[in-house]
């Protein structure tokens, strides 16, 4: 607990009311009280909060009271000391779907929106995605809508809780903590075999791959495919150039409100997050940080660890990405010598062995090590002799050959989401209205007997905007509307009119 004569300091709450409440501190407003910390306000403005003078009737009403600040989205939080937060990962499933469910108003105003134009019923969806709270909720939302839908996931991205509520209500799910590979394998196509699907949503393109690879007499029935990540777009466009594209899909990865939010904002933020609950709140003050990667995810954790205190470098290969970084106040250095001096490396790629055993050699004794950007083997875990994943989502000792001996996080696997909660609940309600698009996207096509061609397609800017306006209202905000004269006329030009 912390030093109350000191006040209350924003790393610490921050990593506790993040972990415990998986809500987004980006976006909120916060009410800094009289006993916080001196810098807290200018800490939480720097993690993208809205920082607003406190009331003596706040102090009154929501001291030792966090659970009134989860009522609204429009609601700002009062800090207070970590011990009154509540835990919402103690909640039963039940509780924590229904937990998830209250703070996801967009996705629901956006399905209600969907449903008067678009036909779910009957539709067979089958999902792969992290399958925790949040997922369930879109899960539930599709069923609702009238879809046959069902569920994969890999054994390290399941909650189990959450899994045996969702059989509870009916949908089928393939994921159990406790399976092997090879049971892992059998349980997808399971899935495939049960739903047979005409839509799926995918997680780095594997699920689809399978399909076309282990059931490739499903694929006439396929209407299209909705893909979650950088990495799984990255697989498809590979496919596509290779000619090996055999069906639509939606990128939904390329959405603004994906990689915008869902990245820089939710992955960025809760891999700062759950890190600091596996090493210590204070863990980043001082530290020197190795970003590896400068796309949104590494933008997002470089920004919050320096207003943590951390001196943060940034690797990557993109000349542009990295001029990017520098113009952003960062040191931009080729990977061997950011991660020669560094306390703390991360990757932020989604690119296979990023770090190989070599890069390895070349760390500090002790030197922390973590995945946020998420795909197998990032980290050349797959080149350590006698490395074996033991699903302990915690820290472990990595003893790399011929080098020093590390602290590994989360078994090298994305950190947010193997050992903590995955992305806050407000980033995935816009993820998943994005989800929600995509899919309605597919079937309005397939309605006007116009579906979409073999390939990568990605939603218009009108989804995008539809979502954030919906986002905008549910927390008392609004967009700006125009001047009804101040149309653009390529014929106006700076140069007035002498005649």
């Amino acid at each position: 607990m912390e030093d109350m004569g000191k006040g209350i300091e924003f790393p610490v709450w921050a990593a506790q009311y993040s972990q415990r409440t998986n809500r987004s501190l980006a976006g909120a407003r916060i009410a800094v009280p009289q006993h916080a910390a001196p810098d807290f306000a200018v800490q939480a403005a720097q993690w993208g909060m809205i920082v607003e003078a406190h009331t003596t009737s706040q102090t009154q009403t929501r001291e030792n009271d966090d659970v009134a600040q989860t009522d609204s989205q429009s609601a700002p939080l009062y800090p207070t000391r970590t011990a009154d937060i509540p835990d919402a990962r103690a909640l039963s499933g039940k509780d924590a779907i229904d937990y998830a469910q209250s703070h996801m108003p967009v996705l629901r105003a956006l399905m209600s929106q969907l449903q008067e134009t678009v036909n779910f019923k009957g539709i067979r969806i089958a999902v792969c995605l992290v399958l925790e709270p949040k997922t369930a909720v879109l899960l539930r939302a599709l069923k609702s809508a009238g879809a046959t839908v069902g569920v994969f996931a890999d054994p390290s991205e399941t909650d189990q809780r959450v899994a045996d509520q969702l059989r509870r209500e009916g949908i089928a799910v393939e994921a159990d903590t406790r399976w092997t590979a090879s049971e892992t394998q059998a349980g997808a196509l399971r899935l495939l075999d049960t739903i047979h699907p005409q839509i799926i949503i995918d997680d780095g393109a594997s699920f689809a791959r399978l399909a076309a690879s282990a059931r490739p007499h499903f694929l006439p029935d396929l209407i299209g495919v909705a893909e979650e990540t950088t990495s799984g777009v990255r697989a498809f466009q590979a496919m596509q150039d290779a000619g090996a594209l055999t069906f639509p899909v939606i990128a939904v990865n390329d959405s603004v409100l994906k990689t915008g939010f869902d990245n820089e904002h939710g992955t960025g933020e809760t891999c700062v997050t759950t890190m600091q609950e596996l090493l210590g709140a204070s863990r980043f003050d001082g530290a020197n940080v190795a970003v590896i990667g400068y796309g949104p995810v590494g933008r997002g954790f470089a920004r919050r660890v320096r207003a943590l205190g951390a001196h943060v470098t940034v690797s990557d290969t993109d000349p542009v990405a990295a001029l990017r970084a520098v113009f952003d106040g960062f040191a931009a250095l080729d990977i061997n010598a950011a991660i020669a001096t560094a306390d703390i490396v991360v990757s932020a790629t989604g690119v296979r062995h990023t770090l190989t055993v070599d890069h390895l050699r070349c760390m500090r004794e002790g030197a922390a090590l973590a995945v946020i950007g998420g795909i197998a083997n990032e980290i050349a875990l797959d080149d350590v002799p006698d490395f074996c994943h033991d699903n302990a989502r915690n820290i472990r000792e990595l003893h790399v050959p011929k080098g020093p001996t590390l602290t590994l996080l989360a078994e090298g696997d994305g950190v947010n989401y193997t050992a903590g909660g995955g992305n806050p609940i407000e980033i995935m309600d816009l993820s998943f209205a994005v989800q929600a698009s995509a899919v309605a996207r597919l079937l309005e096509s397939r309605a006007a007997d116009r579906p979409l061609t073999p390939g990568l397609h990605r939603l218009d800017a009108a989804s995008d905007r539809r979502i954030a306006a919906i986002a905008l209202s549910a927390r008392g905000f609004a967009a700006s509307r125009t001047v009804a004269d101040n149309g653009y006329s390529w014929q106006l030009t700076r140069f007035a009119d002498t005649h």
